[in-house]
């Protein structure tokens, strides 16, 4: 009875000592993100006072002046666009080239996984300036073979192009986790697709697709976020042109600071992490599924 009782008390602290760890990590979470919430309604004259006293009003105003003073709603759709058309070039190709990879042995395949599982150790930061140096090559092959003027710029500057940058830099982590996860789906679907005498763009479309619905969610939220607080490349391939919601963000920030309205500096805040928390609850349910779950049940 003694040792039941100290493998009990053993089990109840590594509980709570779990359930302590959890909600730390929580609070250190909520509390900034609530303290911004509460911030982006206050007055500039209330920071000076208790920054954690509650606000005395709604102060809407800052909203207006980061959405409009400060052209984070023009920033704001520009986001918008390029990680839509990002997401939708990535999972355009990503989902049939881990479908193929995971699905069909051929002469090559091994090797095809080796570099793209060898693609997750590269940090996008890093090759940014190789990347900037072949946009900056491509430009000048397309100025002399259509004899464009040095004011007019084809890649540099194109939200297509940082879309496409996106898109291609994110491809390893996308088809490393979705061949994975398609690896694991019985082939009994594929032949009983094959009987009924569907394609393999049908067997894809109809089979595969919906079966892989939990790691297709997971990889449209980690893409998502990764695109939408992405800031280097976007600093770089948008030197003159409308910007992204980070680097518009980083303008605000030094406009306000210089103008010391923290409120609309907070609203700012707020108008960036607004999406992504939205997104979250939307997919929750089909994000907690488990990764490793196969096609058939046992």
């Amino acid at each position: 009875m003694k040792k039941k009782f100290n493998n009990m008390s053993v089990d109840q602290l590594v509980k709570f000592f779990t359930y302590f760890c959890l909600g730390a990590f929580a609070l250190s979470i909520i509390i900034p993100l609530g303290w911004s919430i509460l911030a982006s309604i206050k007055h500039k004259s209330e920071f000076y006072g208790n920054p954690w006293a509650l606000p005395e009003g709604f102060y809407w105003q800052n909203f207006q002046k980061a959405f409009v003073e400060a052209k984070m709603g023009e920033y704001f759709l520009n986001s918008i666009f390029v990680t839509a058309l990002a997401l939708v070039i990535l999972l355009a190709v990503a989902i049939p080239a881990a479908y193929v990879l995971a699905r069909f042995d051929f002469k090559g395949n091994k090797l095809i996984n080796g570099i793209f599982s060898a693609g997750l150790f590269i940090n996008v930061n890093y090759i940014v300036v190789p990347i900037f140096l072949l946009v900056l090559d491509g430009e000048k092959l397309v100025r002399q073979m259509f004899a464009l003027p040095m004011s007019m710029t084809v890649f540099l500057d194109s939200k297509v192009v940082l879309a496409l940058i996106y898109a291609a830099t994110h491809l390893p982590f996308t088809i490393y986790l979705l061949s994975n996860y398609l690896k694991t789906i019985s082939k009994s679907y594929e032949e009983a697709a094959e009987i009924d005498g569907c394609s393999y763009f049908q067997t894809l479309k109809k089979v595969i697709i919906p079966m892989a619905k939990p790691s297709i969610i997971t990889v449209i939220l980690f893409n998502f976020l990764s695109f939408w607080n992405e800031y280097i490349i976007a600093l770089t391939m948008l030197p003159n042109s409308s910007k992204t919601l980070p680097v518009g963000l980083l303008n605000l920030f030094q406009v306000q600071k210089t103008a010391t309205d923290y409120g609309a500096l907070y609203a700012g805040l707020v108008i960036v992490m607004v999406p992504t928390i939205i997104l979250y609850i939307i997919v929750q349910k089909k994000l907690t599924e488990g990764m490793s779950i196969g096609g058939l049940k046992e």
